[in-house]
């Protein structure tokens, strides 16, 4: 009681509280009550429609299994057709000889061991004349018996087509009477017609009831284009429920029923006994629209004793005649009950919905203090943050003012741990400026030296043309350093591109001529695929040079057990060109390639290299107004991409003449 008590004192603690409780109770009361009404009947209306859309997937579903079994069993009968056994055979087995028709039994035993279709089967090897040359009938208890030879089956119409166009044809059709007295399916085929409300007056086919309706393959069998026999393939559907229970169990569809003509020959559909109510027949109603027009039905019918919400829809033989139906059904019974539990389970949840709604006001007025709550989040984040955390983020706190001040708190978050990270990376560049430095003043003088004597030897006429060609590779080598170096410097400093325009195609090959003889490319094939229609680019030549040289050093080092080291270019939108270096490496994991271009990142042993490849590459791209991208995968390879821009932007050219043009071809380190 004390509990009550304080409950309704905390409803009543203020004016506002009071009226919000009683507001939202009588707002609640009249529309629920309102909405309760409209919403079960919206609601019977949508269950209706989709009880129909049930239905007609459902429809789908069976029309897809029947004709999966239909096209398994034309599958079969042509595979058997055009089988080395069968044609070996078949001309022995014709004339008579033992062995060759225990040959073709065997291999169509063998191929009934393989059909998905369980329940009864026959399969037949016809000579020309549609004489039975060897059979076999499996039966609805997958029992196997053999067909006695020398029978004709000549009456049995789709055979005789098969036979004169010599196309394999699958299809719905009515099986003679003479054809399953032949194969022992007469019993089984045999259907009463029983008394059925609301039927027509007399049965669409006068052979129901004898007759048998399945579904059938049959295949030529060729010799030099001329067809001399034929393969064929039924399943009788007459008192076999494998496919209607299958359909039912498979697709979870409440019923499914084949009809002979207007007669159900394969259902499980039950009678009141609870039996299958195979022998009665389809209303007058569904008659005339299914078999008399060939039209499909949907909608209510009375199926053997009560309404169903059905779908009928017709099956044709090879002849394009109406044989029967294909239907799928549930009992309405089952949707109306199904309203009925709904309209007073709807009626018992908006009593309790207006109850609920009268007891849970309180925390509901409370909500109207929840910015306050939220304002103090906000504050502590804050405090967070000024101690250092800048992954702290604000929650989202839906709409509202106080939603936008924590969305824009996050936003100015984000843009000062951006700012952090770009500082970071300054700080790191700014290391690697003062390493270019001291590089350059270490290297720069033993280079002179180099360079000097080089020139010097160069100059004496006591060398042969070999000695002054390597001589003079050792001059520009040595001028390459010294320009590396500058360039290690220029990109540290941030300093401008000294461009001209190049071929691209051209400096890559110049490149590979210098590379190559490395010991790192003797286990690499070099393979280019470059664009010859790629246009002149505007960049700095010696520092692209080391972009080349770097890529290409990181891809051979990444295959130290040899591989295949491709180059290609391209050119793109928007005056882009595409430069890209592919290899079969051991691939790059996803948190490495995020700082491939850090600064003194490496993945290399310990005096295998400083990291400082990748960050010129980067830094060199960057001053060019182009991008670099990696995409890597574990033990495939890893391939980089670089775009760079035809023109540079604001500056001064130095026109170079480099001609020459360099096509596709493969270069073997």
């Amino acid at each position: 009681m004390k509990i009550i008590l304080n409950y309704l004192k905390d409803i009543y603690s203020g004016p506002v509280q009071a009226v919000l409780v009683f507001s939202f109770t009588l707002v609640a009361a009249l529309t629920i009550g309102i909405g309760n009404w409209v919403i079960t009947n919206t609601i019977t209306s949508y269950l209706a429609e989709a009880m129909d859309e049930r239905i007609e997937q459902d429809f789908l579903t069976a029309e897809l299994f029947y004709q999966f079994r239909l096209e398994d069993l034309a599958r079969t009968a042509n595979q058997l057709a055009i089988s080395k056994t069968v044609r070996n055979s078949f001309a022995e087995a014709r004339e008579g000889n033992a062995s060759a028709i225990r040959d073709l039994e065997s291999k169509i035993e063998t191929a009934l061991s393989d059909c998905m279709l369980k329940g009864n089967r026959v399969v037949v090897v016809l000579d020309d004349q549609g004489n039975l040359v060897a059979g076999v009938l499996r039966s609805i208890d997958q029992q196997l018996s053999l067909l006695q030879a020398g029978r004709s089956w000549s009456g049995f119409t789709v055979i005789d087509d098969v036979q004169r166009t010599g196309v394999l044809i699958s299809a719905t059709e009515v099986i003679p009477k003479e054809i399953l007295v032949e194969t022992g399916l007469d019993d089984q085929a045999r259907i009463e017609l029983l008394d059925t409300p609301k039927a027509a007056p007399e049965p669409f086919d006068p052979r129901e009831g004898t007759a048998g309706l399945g579904i059938v393959g049959v295949a030529p069998i060729q010799e030099d284009d001329l067809t001399i026999g034929t393969v064929a393939i039924f399943h009788l559907f007459n008192n076999d429920f494998t496919l209607v229970d299958a359909i039912k169990d498979s697709a979870k569809i409440d019923t499914a029923t084949i009809f002979f003509g207007d007669l159900r020959v394969s259902t499980n559909v039950m009678t009141e006994q609870e039996e299958r109510a195979v022998g009665t027949r389809v209303s007058q109603d569904v008659n005339e629209v299914v078999l008399q027009n060939g039209l499909e039905y949907v909608g209510t019918a009375f199926v053997v004793n009560e309404d169903y919400i059905t779908r009928y829809e017709p099956l044709l033989d090879h002849q394009d005649q109406t044989v029967g139906i294909l239907y799928v059904g549930s009992r309405q019974k089952v949707f109306l009950d199904f309203l009925s539990t709904f309209r007073n389970r709807t009626f018992l949840v908006a009593v309790i919905t207006i109850l609920m709604t009268f007891l849970i006001t309180t925390p509901v007025s409370r909500k109207i203090t929840r910015p306050l709550q939220e304002l103090r989040t906000l504050s502590q984040i804050s405090q967070l943050v000024a101690e250092g955390d800048l992954q702290a983020r604000a929650p989202s706190c839906g709409g509202g003012a106080v939603g936008l001040l924590a969305d824009s708190f996050n936003d100015m978050l984000d843009r000062l741990q951006e700012t952090q990270e770009k500082l970071v990376e300054s700080e790191k560049l700014a290391s690697l400026g003062q390493l270019a430095a001291g590089v350059a003043h270490e290297l720069n003088n033993p280079l002179a030296t180099v360079l000097l004597f080089a020139e010097v030897l160069l100059r004496d006429n006591k060398f042969n043309d070999l000695h002054q060609t390597d001589l003079r590779t050792i001059v520009r080598e040595t001028e390459r350093c010294k320009t590396i170096v500058s360039s290690l410097l220029d990109f540290a400093r941030q300093h401008q591109v000294d461009a001209a325009e190049i071929n691209l195609n051209h400096l890559t090959r110049r490149v590979i001529e210098l590379e190559k003889n490395q010991h790192r490319y003797d286990r690499v094939e070099i393979e280019l695929n470059l664009d010859p229609q790629l246009p002149r680019i505007q960049a700095d030549e010696a520092q692209i040079q080391a972009v080349i040289s770097n890529l290409m050093t990181n891809a051979a080092d990444a295959m130290p057990e040899g591989g295949k080291l491709i180059i290609r270019t391209r050119r793109a939108k928007d005056d882009q060109i595409i430069f890209e270096v592919e290899d079969e490496g051991e691939g790059i994991t996803t948190e490495n390639q995020a700082r491939l271009f850090t600064p003194f990142f490496t993945t290399k042993p310990l005096g295998k290299g400083v990291g400082l490849g990748l960050s010129i590459v980067y830094g060199i791209i960057k001053m060019h107004r182009g991008q670099i991208s990696v995409q890597s995968k574990l033990s495939e390879g890893t391939t980089f991409t670089v775009q760079l821009p035809v023109r540079q932007p604001e500056t001064d050219l130095l026109i170079s003449q480099d001609e020459g043009v360099i096509g596709d071809e493969t270069l073997i380190g």
